[in-house]
């Protein structure tokens, strides 16, 4: 760590770690934002299986056709059940494999925000290290602050 005045260095370090706080407070934020849309992918995954596994064929849906309009239907067969496969690539399944390949996606989820949290984590850990050189640069500039009063003080009184 360089010495400097109370303006010097200090300050200039100071600063360097108030941008890297706010450069890793964004990332972090990035990372919540992420957690948070495949949270809500794997609560709507969660309800297709739900639905997957009480349906049979001749049950009545609702299905949506957008813009929070419904429409009534009849499933016909409950063993063809369209599932995407990522991609813009989707195929009929029956409906065990159909809930199997919603499984998978589930847990392929729940790595996925696993690995994002230890991320989150290990970006929060450098944060609260930051903020701890950041306190004491602070406190140093403080100090050194003191120091030159004290000493222009001396010298006032060292002069009368």
């Amino acid at each position: 760590m360089m010495g400097g005045g109370a303006s010097g260095g200090g300050g200039q370090q100071l600063q360097q770690l108030q941008q890297q706080l706010e450069a890793l407070d964004g990332e972090i934020a990035e990372l919540d934002e992420e957690i948070a849309e495949l949270t809500t992918e794997r609560a709507e995954i969660d309800e297709a299986i739900e639905g997957l596994e009480t349906l049979d064929s001749g049950s009545t849906v609702q299905v949506p056709l957008g813009g929070d309009a419904y429409l009534r239907a009849e499933v016909q067969d409950i063993d063809e059940v369209i599932v995407s496969l990522g991609g813009g690539y989707a195929a009929e399944q029956d409906q065990d494999t159909a809930i199997d390949s919603l499984q998978l996606k589930q847990e392929s989820i729940d790595e996925q925000v696993e690995a994002l949290e230890d991320e989150k984590a290990d970006l929060e850990e450098e944060a609260s290290t930051l903020e701890e050189q950041a306190q004491a640069i602070q406190q140093r500039m403080q100090q050194q602050q003191m120091q030159q009063m004290q000493a222009m003080q001396q010298g006032d009184e060292d002069a009368e």
